[in-house]
């Protein structure tokens, strides 16, 4: 189960241990996995939102070509989700395509400070492993770059938090969406973008999912830049969590408080 975020910093101290929001709801037992995808290369211009490309899955693509819409995926089809408008640029989610993005995916990857929380440093079939059992998953999973003013600089993981092994540790809900996300270059980090970025995208799965009530995440809670930016981006600290790989702040950001927070 990756990290929520490899290193933000929205200038906030870091969130509360102890406390719980397990609140009614069904208690899914679920099964595991991720994936699809769309963008350029290494930091060119944007792929235009509308088609697959690489690996991405059909349903991901909108449709066939002939005004036809493709069927409804896990995920409301991210590749045609509207760009967002924040105080640093225009932002937009582009599902990844490997053969475009892989190696600037991996440089990220193997920056000390994403490395130390995502653990896939190494060669490309590292990173490209991991895209890949989302590419092979049913879509509950879509991997993403981050394009703020027409340049990738951050990866994101979209994906159904109540169809994810998470869903075993905490009370979830149907179609809860969950984030991962880091930011891929130094200069962009300490500043307060995550927490601008990781807002923007909370706003669009809210935009875009109908269905969703809560946007989840849990970064380990020694990330506490992570849980910064987050309580910042207007969530919730809910609960420590106990998953397999760490030990997590449960963050939510939900629908009926998004104008308060």
């Amino acid at each position: 189960m990756p990290p929520t975020d490899a290193s933000t910093d929205a200038g906030t101290g870091p969130a509360t241990a102890g406390a719980t929001d397990f609140e009614e709801t069904l208690d899914l037992r679920l099964t595991d996995e991720l994936g699809t995808l769309t963008t350029q290369s290494d930091g060119q211009a944007v792929r235009a939102a509308t088609g697959t490309g690489g690996d991405a899955l059909p349903a991901a693509g909108g449709g066939d070509g002939a005004g036809t819409p493709a069927p409804a995926d896990l995920l409301d089809h991210i590749a045609a989700w509207s760009p967002k408008g924040t105080d640093t640029g225009t932002f937009q989610l582009v599902p990844v395509r490997t053969e475009d993005d892989l190696t600037l995916i991996s440089r990220w990857m193997n920056d000390p400070a994403v490395a130390a929380f995502w653990e896939l440093a190494g060669p490309l079939s590292v990173t490209e492993a991991h895209l890949r059992a989302q590419f092979d998953g049913d879509g509950r999973s879509v991997p993403c770059l981050g394009v703020l003013e027409g340049t990738p600089m951050s990866y994101w993981e979209i994906y159904r938090a109540d169809l994810d092994p998470l869903a075993r540790h905490y009370p979830a809900r149907p179609h809860d969406t969950g984030i991962h996300l880091l930011i891929g270059s130094v200069a962009d980090r300490g500043r307060g973008l995550g927490s601008a970025l990781i807002r923007a995208v909370a706003d669009l799965v809210l935009d875009h999912r109908p269905s969703c009530a809560r946007v989840v995440a849990e970064p380990d809670l020694r990330n506490t830049p992570s849980v910064s930016a987050f309580l910042s981006a207007g969530f919730r600290f809910a609960a420590e969590v106990d998953l397999p790989d760490k030990r997590a702040a449960l963050m939510i950001r939900d629908r009926a408080l998004r104008d308060l927070l």
